[in-house]
Formats: structure tokens, C-alpha cells, sequence
């Protein structure tokens, strides 16, 4: 029978002499057993009453080491932030808690203890980090936080035997985590190749090529179509229509440069605000905060940031900060979608689907009407490639970008009328705030299609506030 089953420690009055510290036969304490359980309340008493929060058994095991292997985050939150629990012991293999919670596939565990800045790149007597632990057991989520949070060397550290993580997930047949190990070294390697060449192509993505591609476009719009010396004199009323597309593509040039370069909703962490190391622990009471910020789910955490965000902020590791309703990134912008300018994007890419099909309307009129008859010997369109290559070259590109903008727009305005984001759509089985309780997928911020798009037409986003979440349950459980 163990301890906190009898209620025998529950109250400090009943404590009748009985030895907090004592251990079983391989020294195993009363908090070891409430650390199996995760039982933050008989905790409480134990370490109330001078038990030792690092009382270790035979292997090393401390508290914090039993609450990473059986995933009892809320407990190792617990003694790490009120009682000052060390995080980053080793135990007598010299294994840290993060290398248990690493095998045992524990990725909210993981999380707290990168949070908290436990050592990824310790290695173990084995060798080991726990990148390696990771990749042995297959752990996908295990190793895609370790991944992300870190700093990358752990890629490529061997343990004694001389393999690295992803050698290890070959040898065990784990083809998903070798496959993204594989693809995380790669992205490292050209990540230093474009730091010796002293480019930055990886950041700088590709809104310089879009620019230019717009930029040509109202070039060979003007020069090809609209005062092609080789067609008829513009009517008045193409005119109209030609100078109405040339004034949305320069309106779509500043959408650009504000999606590029506007702030898409970055949080801001403690270094932004000028916080320091001596203010309290922001864990310390995480399950009394306000449910608008804290909803009891430990992917909350941010290990990168060191910020617990919003439910559907997340972090995007293109830009290596934390966006509030983060939609997605976007390469072509070079820039995040969230929050403060998703409006933005919509606006341009709705302007890029009215600009190109207009462009693309007056271009085809243009050559219909300013073609005479077409010698018998050669086709039409043959006849139009060689006298007209600038305009089919337009053409060509400019249908192309119609067709992507059309997407976009239609797949954003979709979006705008469910209130939900292109990555909660993408990992809506993975994000439980959007499942109910018997499993289905159910999207708490649809207020309706009305007022989803009146809230963003003048607001550009709707307020996460107004969201009546039901009763929490404890973090412990």
C-alpha cells in the first residue's frame, strides 16, 4: 500500500513521528512514490515536514528523475519552482531528468525542462545526449522539440560507439526520425554554407524574386501591350481598364512591402521587455493564471522564447519568434501571417488576383482585335509567338500569378469565415483546444460567419478574450 493511498500524510497535525526520509529497500522515499503518481498535494506535505527534495535512491534516481519518467510534468514544475528542485542532475549514468523524459517520449516534460534551460547537450557515461535517447526509441515529437529548441550541434555529437542521433534512428529502422534528423542536418549544413559565403539566402526567402517578378510584369504590361508599337492605338475605354490594373499593381507593390516588413505579432519576451533573472518564476504559480493564457496545455511553453504564449501563438522557426495567431509563414513575403497583418496579406493578395485578371483581360483584347487575318501557312498561335513575344511572355507569367493569388485568396477568405488559421487547419488533430470532449473537431472561435468577417474587416483579427472556455482541469492530472 503506498503512502498517499491511506491519506496518511494529507495533514501536518496528523504527522505522528513518522519519518518522511525513510526509504524501502533500494532507498526509495515517500516522494520518489508521490512522484510515480504525480501527486503534488501529498508533495506538499512531505517537503512541508523535512523530506528531501533531493534524496536520491541505489541508481541516482531523484525526484525529479521518476516525475520526467513517468511524464509527471505538473509535479516537476512543482518541486522545481517552490522547493528548488535541481532539474539538470545526473543521475548515477549520468543522465539528467531531460535524457528520461527524452526516451520515455515524454514532449510536454521535455518542454518544462527546456523552458528551464536543462542542459540538451550533456552527455551521459554512454555518450548519449538526449537527441540520442530520442532517436533510439523513435520518438518523433521527442526529437522534433529537441530539434527545434536547440542549437543544432546535437545534430551531430556521437556517443562512445561513434554514432550520431540519426545514425542511431537509421539502425533502429525509426525511417520518420531518421528522415527528419536527416533533413534537420541538412538545413544545418546549408545553413553554415550560406554563413561562409556570407549570404543569406535562407532568410532572405523569396519576396526579392516576387518583387521582381511583379516589376517585370508592369514592364512588359506597359511596353508590350499597353504601347506595343505593333498593335492598334488604345481605345479610351482600355485605356481606362489598363491604367485601372497598372494602379492596382503599384498598390499591390506597398501591400508587399507591408507584409514584408510589418511585425506579424511577435510576443515579446522577458530580454524585450528589459525583465531580468530576479523576478519570479514565471511557473511558479502557472496553474492560477488567467485561463485567456494559460489553459493548462504544457505546449504552451515556449523553450525557445522562454514565454508561455497564447493558445494559437506558436513558433516559427523561420523567424525564431513566437507570433500570435500564427497562420503560417510565408516565403514569398519573407514574413510571417498573424495577427497584425493578416489583414495586410489579404488585402494583397485579393489586390493580385483583381490586378492580374484585369492585366490579363486587357493583354488578350489587345492581340483578339489588333491581329489581322493570319496567313494561311501559320497558326494563330504561332503568329502571336513570333510578332507578340512580349505579350505571351506577360501572359504566361501573369497567369501563373493569377492562379496562385486566386488560390490564396480563396483558401484566406475561407479561413476568415471559420476564424481559423492555415496551421490550426494543417495540425487540427494534433491541437486538443480544437477537439470536443468526445473527440471531434470542434473550433471554439467561430462566432459565425458574420461577425468572423466584420471583426476582421475592422479589426484585422478577432479578440482570443471573448472566448468562454469551459472549466480548466487541474495540470497535475
Amino acid at each position: 500500500m503506498t503512502p498517499y493511498s491511506t491519506g496518511y500524510y494529507r495533514n501536518p497535525n496528523d504527522m505522528h513521528g513518522g519519518d518522511v526520509n525513510a526509504s524501502d529497500n533500494i532507498q526509495q522515499t515517500a516522494l520518489h512514490w508521490a512522484a510515480v503518481r504525480g501527486s503534488i498535494v501529498v508533495a506538499d506535505v512531505l517537503l512541508h515536514n523535512g523530506a528531501q527534495v533531493e534524496a536520491a535512491d541505489v541508481n541516482g534516481y531523484r525526484a525529479v528523475h521518476v516525475a520526467a519518467q513517468y511524464g509527471q510534468t505538473a509535479f516537476l514544475n512543482h518541486i522545481v519552482a517552490r522547493y528548488h528542485a535541481d532539474y539538470d542532475a545526473p543521475d548515477n549514468g549520468g543522465r539528467s531528468p531531460l535524457h528520461w523524459a527524452a526516451y520515455k517520449g515524454y514532449a510536454d516534460t521535455i518542454r518544462l525542462l527546456l523552458f528551464r534551460d536543462a542542459s540538451q547537450g550533456r552527455q551521459d557515461k554512454e555518450g548519449c545526449t538526449p537527441l540520442h535517447w530520442a532517436a533510439l526509441r523513435g520518438n518523433v515529437e521527442a526529437c522534433t522539440v529537441l530539434v527545434h529548441a536547440g542549437k543544432k550541434q546535437e545534430l551531430m555529437v556521437k556517443d562512445k560507439a561513434g554514432f550520431t542521433p540519426f545514425q542511431l534512428a537509421s539502425d533502429k529502422g525509426h525511417r520518420p526520425v531518421a528522415l527528419f534528423l536527416s533533413n534537420a542536418q541538412r538545413a544545418q549544413s546549408n545553413r553554415w554554407g550560406d554563413k561562409f559565403c556570407g549570404g543569406k539566402m535562407g532568410d532572405i526567402s523569396y519576396a526579392p524574386i516576387l518583387l521582381s517578378v511583379i516589376l517585370l510584369l508592369i514592364f512588359l504590361f506597359i511596353n508590350s501591350v499597353l504601347a506595343a508599337p505593333n498593335l492598334p492605338k488604345v481605345t479610351a475605354a482600355v485605356g481606362l481598364w489598363g491604367w485601372t490594373a497598372l494602379s492596382l499593381a503599384f498598390v499591390s507593390l506597398i501591400m508587399l512591402y507591408k507584409c514584408s516588413s510589418k511585425d506579424p505579432g511577435y510576443i515579446k519576451t522577458s530580454g524585450d521587455l528589459g525583465g531580468d533573472g530576479d523576478t519570479e518564476d514565471p511557473l511558479l504559480n502557472v496553474d492560477l493564471n488567467n485561463s485567456t493564457v494559460w489553459m493548462g496545455n504544457w505546449s504552451q511553453l515556449c523553450p525557445t522564447c522562454k514565454i508561455i504564449r497564447p493558445v494559437r501563438s506558436k513558433h516559427c522557426h523561420a523567424c525564431n519568434r513566437c507570433v500570435e495567431q500564427f497562420d503560417h509563414h510565408c516565403p514569398w513575403i519573407s514574413n510571417c501571417v498573424g495577427k497584425r497583418n493578416k489583414k495586410d496579406f489579404f488585402i494583397f493578395i485579393t489586390v493580385a488576383t483583381l490586378t492580374s485578371f484585369l492585366a490579363a483581360v486587357v493583354a488578350v483584347q489587345r492581340i483578339w482585335t489588333g491581329i489581322p487575318e493570319v496567313p494561311i501557312q501559320e497558326t494563330w498561335i504561332h503568329h502571336v509567338a513570333v510578332r507578340h513575344p512580349g505579350v505571351v511572355v506577360f501572359l504566361v507569367l501573369d497567369i501563373v500569378i493569377f492562379v496562385a493569388a486566386t488560390t490564396l485568396t480563396i483558401s484566406q477568405a475561407s479561413q476568415i469565415a471559420r476564424n481559423i488559421t492555415t496551421n490550426e487547419l494543417a495540425n487540427a488533430i494534433r491541437y486538443n483546444y480544437l477537439r470536443s470532449p468526445n473527440g471531434r473537431f470542434r473550433n471554439p472561435y467561430n462566432h459565425g460567419c458574420r461577425k468572423n468577417c466584420t471583426d476582421f474587416l475592422i479589426h484585422g483579427y478577432t479578440n482570443d478574450d471573448e472566448i468562454a472556455w469551459p472549466p480548466r482541469q487541474l495540470v497535475a492530472r
